[in-house]
């Protein structure tokens, strides 16, 4: 029946047929070996730096276990990397091709897909399913394979997968890969919490600065030509400005909050990638209690963050442009904490316009706003970027070199930060920097559209939407160079790069930004190209050329490395080897001082991590056993609706000893017990379904078909809990609040229950004491229950839901005598047939029987 058997995973003996079969697919250099065979040999976790090709890494093990005779899973994987790898593979000759598992394939036939071996990627949701329902034979796996380790938490999907495989499988490996080092500089201990999670107890670890790294690139590096352009006098002194305003905002930020690391707030930090998720990690907690001032002070951060960006990234008409927006804006000129009348702004905003235009002495006067400003005539400067003229130089230089008939024309890679900066060096170097900016500024300031024509070869949107904002070159023959560039492309799979010659083959590429992550390593490995040039820094691509030159011995690759000297740009590029460094420093320490227990890796029962709550939520103790001895115990189940498995209240559930039956449902999230039917929404769930009227039809269902229907309110414990804040109270009733539409709806439903939880660890306490000493749900009952369902007798007594609001929106009609009153009047229209003294008996009070009958028989 099945291909797989109880020990058909591989062994250390045979490692040298795998590693023949290995070298085929794509050799290794002499330190990924080395890689490989520590990770192959054990379980672990492999920490590597940035860019030095862990994909590589695991292309080989998926090489190695792509065969019928093994059941491989990979986890945390995106689909553009799983279309990568198994094209790599199919290129490298494998015959039996990972598979993709998702909701496509029905549940009746994954166990045979599972039993037909190699490598499976599995969405987190349907793996934790099968495993809970034993659908996937967990006993025939040979091993995880874990993509992204450091993204491993105690309550994530891919954790929870893990702890089941774990319980069920003592046999099977667990490898780990990841190559951020960063991410583990956080908290306490984290790289030991993460490899509990993983059930791993050994930690590789590869700097780029490990001796046999450092020893095996250094012998192969590129020839690189470090080309440091400097700042012009108006961007110095405009980077110069912005770093003061956010110096002093920064200032003001500690003295408002006092309790921030004054380390992570420093000025170096504020220009990493990091630096608002840094805030936001501290500000997050407290949100609700901070003041306007801080808030604002934050998003000033941000703003100036990006004019950072763009005065070394772009022209100086997009900086322009970009500034006078936010000056212009009432909303933001509104709400900023005040750095717009600093005198380091206006110095700000002088340096930018002189970089576009200036104002002859002649024709100027007393300007006291912006409106007699566009009046004044104007003498365009339009300031070219520097780095532009670095460029040419270098294009010149390569074009110098392929022109030499001793050496063969090699293909030219431009590398820059995002596709709008691609798409104005193309336009650059087809038409020259002064064209290019001319049409940019006449373009933003009289707000003019240029026509692009539909470009025949790319349907990507984020190109068009660049191109229409840095302009494409018109005039001069432009469509017979969109048809040269659609004439001389190798047919190369990626979709991002921009074509500029033909002979030698020019392109250009974003490092940034792209929907396809192997996108540039596609091209660069298509084109082979004999010389790169990196307009931006970006350390992964840097160390992926070192990788790419030592695999090609006797291959010439020159690099250019252009960077502004002096500037933020070069302080990020920096400040992240910096940072990289002392992560991996800090993981050499930890590493010789950690205490890894024995049973870490969880194939012996005495893993305290496997196992589950001693405690069921209705365990019962038989007092009639000597010594008061515990009783059997039976299981306590909990039905859960299969889309809540994208959640991590499933995996604490399980740790806490309820056992979890998923199925599909289409009233409730849980089911607790027959009658407690439970919807869990986030903050921003509740308040998307308020708006959208869709809790009104879920809360409708729960209260017809169960006794005790339950809202869970599930707040995120790094959030404040709290729904609004305290300055957004106000004193009189908004259709519009949160807090408005939620009591209309309790009023509504006045057997609804609200249970608000700071955290899904709160949730699953608070669930397993609702359960304690109830009877068990029933899976086939509560997947039964459908719009189309009979209503639940107890729940509603068999009374219409139409009616009965209908009813409850009538004068004199409560909540309180509501049932008596349909126990005396079958439907509305036998209502209109009773007298006030009938109505008065049924109510049990005249006034309100009045203001019925008067509702109902008074015309209007």
């Amino acid at each position: 029946e099945s291909s797989l058997t109880s020990d058909s995973s591989l062994t250390f003996s045979g490692f040298d047929h795998v590693c023949v079969r290995a070298e085929m697919a794509a050799p290794l250099l002499e330190f990924e070996t080395e890689m490989f065979l520590s990770l192959f040999s054990t379980d672990g976790l492999l920490v590597a730096a940035e860019g030095l090709g862990i994909d590589r890494l695991l292309l080989h093990f998926l090489r190695v276990y792509s065969e019928p005779d093994s059941l491989v899973l990979l986890l945390n994987t995106t689909t553009a990397e799983q279309e990568y790898f198994t094209e790599q593979l199919r290129v490298a000759g494998v015959t039996h091709l990972p598979r993709t598992v998702t909701s496509d394939v029905p549940s009746a036939e994954r166990y045979n897909v599972y039993t037909q071996g190699g490598v499976l990627y599995v969405t987190s949701r349907i793996l934790v399913v099968d495993f809970l329902t034993d659908r996937i034979p967990a006993h025939l796996v040979t091993g995880i394979l874990v993509y992204r380790a450091h993204k491993i938490i105690e309550s994530c999907q891919e954790a929870f997968i893990l702890r089941l495989f774990r319980q069920k499988n003592k046999a099977g490996f667990i490898k780990a890969f990841t190559d951020k080092a960063t991410a583990f500089t956080s908290g306490f201990c984290h790289v030991e919490r993460v490899m509990r999670n993983l059930f791993v107890k050994k930690l590789f670890l590869w700097p780029r600065f490990q001796a046999s790294v450092h020893s095996l690139l250094e012998q192969h590096k590129p020839d690189v030509v470090e080309l440091r352009v400097n700042l012009t006098p108006p961007m110095r002194a405009i980077q110069t400005a912005v770093l003061e305003i956010m110096s002093a905002c920064l200032k003001e930020l500690k003295r408002y909050n006092p309790t921030l690391e004054v380390e992570d707030l420093s000025l170096e930090n504020t220009l990493g990638t990091s630096f608002e998720k840094t805030v936001r990690h501290y500000l997050d907690p407290l949100w609700h209690q901070l003041g306007a001032k801080t808030k604002s002070l934050v998003q000033d951060l941000k703003v100036l963050r990006t004019l950072l960006l763009y005065l070394t990234q772009y022209d100086c008409v997009t900086f322009l442009n970009l500034l006078e927006s936010l000056h212009s804006s009432q909303k933001t000129f509104g709400s900023n904490s005040g750095w717009l009348f600093l005198d380091s702004s206006t110095l700000m905003f002088v340096n930018a316009r002189n970089r576009v235009y200036s104002v002859p002495d002649g024709n100027r006067k007393r300007q006291r706003g912006e409106a007699e400003l566009q009046d004044v005539k104007r003498e365009l400067v339009l300031e070219k970027s520097p780095k532009w003229e670095a460029l040419s130089e270098v294009m010149k230089e390569i074009e110098k070199e392929n022109s030499r008939p001793e050496d063969a024309p090699g293909a030219v890679l431009i590398c820059a930060g995002d596709d709008r900066t691609c798409a104005q060096l193309r336009d650059f170097l087809r038409c020259g920097g002064h064209a290019l900016l001319t049409r940019l500024y006449s373009r933003t300031q009289h707000a003019k559209r240029a026509t692009i024509p539909p470009k025949k070869r790319r349907k990507d949107p984020t190109l068009t939407q660049m191109v229409g904002q840095g302009g494409a070159a018109d005039g001069s023959g432009a469509e017979e160079v969109e048809e040269e560039e659609e004439d001389l492309l190798l047919n190369l799979s990626s979709d991002s790069y921009y074509g500029i010659l033909k002979d030698p083959l020019t392109v250009i590429h974003p490092l940034k930004g792209l929907a396809d992550p192997y996108s540039l390593t596609r091209v660069l490995h298509e084109v082979e190209p004999k010389f790169v040039v990196l307009y931006d820094a970006e350390l992964s691509f840097v160390r992926q050329l070192e990788i790419y030159r030592a695999s090609r011995p006797g291959k010439v690759l020159r690099v250019y490395f252009l960077i502004y000297s002096g500037s933020t740009e070069e302080q990020r590029y920096l400040t992240s080897l910096r940072k990289e460094k002392e992560a991996f420093e800090l993981l050499i320490r930890e590493k010789a001082s950690m205490v890894v227990p024995e049973e870490r890796e969880g194939r012996e029962d005495t893993n305290l991590d496997l196992s589950r709550s001693r405690d069921p939520a209705n365990a019962t103790t038989n007092s009639r056993k000597a010594g008061g001895q515990d009783g059997d115990k039976e299981p306590s189940r909990v039905i859960v609706d299969m889309r809540e498995f994208r959640s991590e209240l499933p995996s604490l559930l399980h740790r806490r000893g309820l056992d979890i039956e998923p199925v599909t449902l289409e009233v409730g999230d849980y089911i607790l017990t027959p009658d407690v039917c439970v919807e869990r929404k986030s903050v921003s769930d509740l308040i998307g379904s308020l708006q959208s009227g869709r809790l009104y039809t879920q809360c409708l269902s729960m209260t017809r078909f169960y006794r005790r229907p339950v809202l869970l309110i599930e707040f995120d414990p790094a959030k404040p809990f709290s729904l609004v804040a305290r300055g957004d109270l106000r004193g009189e009733i908004s259709a519009s609040d949160v807090t408005s539409k939620l009591t209309l709806l309790t009023l509504h439903f006045p057997r609804l229950r609200l249970l608000w939880c700071p955290s899904p660890h709160v949730t699953a306490e608070l669930f397993q004491e609702l359960k304690r000493g109830r009877a068990e749900p029933d899976a086939a009952a509560a997947q039964a229950v459908t719009a189309e369902s009979d209503t639940v007798a107890e729940a509603t007594e068999r009374y219409s839901p139409g009616p009965y609001d209908l009813l409850l929106r009538m004068p004199g009609v409560t909540v309180n005598n509501c049932r008596a009153l349909m126990r005396h009047a079958a439907s509305l229209a036998h209502l209109l047939t009773l007298s006030r003294d009938a109505l008065s008996h049924a109510l049990g009070s005249g006034a309100n029987a009045r203001l019925l009958h008067d509702f109902l028989h008074t015309p209007s």
